[in-house]
């Protein structure tokens, strides 16, 4: 919707523009080039005047708003742990992101983003694994089950921690060394 929107609105300025200069170069055969837009000269009243303030700030405002949801944005959620000796308060982003590293180091793996997310009670965990063309997909998939998750499980004291897996392939090194 937002696509079709702005690509809609995008050709009727278009046409507008389009239109109003060849009205100008003379290529429109009804209409002078050297005539006024609107009849008369005096000036509307003021409270006109004031109303199309009003709404082109109004659209202003609109615009800005529209411009900053585009930013794109990352909830971080924070997790705290209490007991008898303080408090411990952790982002989920840095507490995945050691993890990330490690299944980085994995042969085969290229890349991973990892995202915590739910309450410290209930955690998921989504990872995306891009790894080479020519990698053993369940070997990553049973080193992360049998050596990361355990390790990721007993640090951060939740033994119920759900992932979900999503790989990415790309061309095998030896295809990447060749180009």
């Amino acid at each position: 919707m937002n696509r079709f929107s702005l690509g809609l609105l995008g050709l009727v300025l278009l046409v507008a523009g389009g239109s109003a200069i060849a009205a100008h170069l003379g290529r429109v055969p009804r209409l002078d080039r050297n005539a006024a837009v609107l009849p008369g000269t005096a000036l509307p009243p003021t409270w006109v005047l004031w109303v199309v303030a009003a709404a082109a700030v109004v659209v202003a405002l609109l615009c800005l708003r529209w411009l900053a949801a585009q930013i794109p944005r990352r909830k971080v959620a924070d997790w705290r742990w209490a007991d008898e000796t303080g408090t411990t308060r952790i982002t989920t982003t840095t507490a995945a992101a050691p993890f990330a590293e490690e299944i980085t180091s994995y042969p085969g793996v290229r890349k991973v983003e990892a995202a915590l997310t739910g309450p410290h009670a209930a955690p998921r965990l989504a990872l995306v694994v891009r790894a080479h063309g020519d990698a053993d997909l369940r070997g990553i998939r049973r080193r992360i089950d049998d050596e990361g998750l355990p390790r990721l499980r007993q640090a951060l004291g939740t033994p119920d921690l759900q992932a979900i897996v999503e790989f990415r392939m790309s061309a095998s090194r030896a295809d990447a060394r060749a180009h």
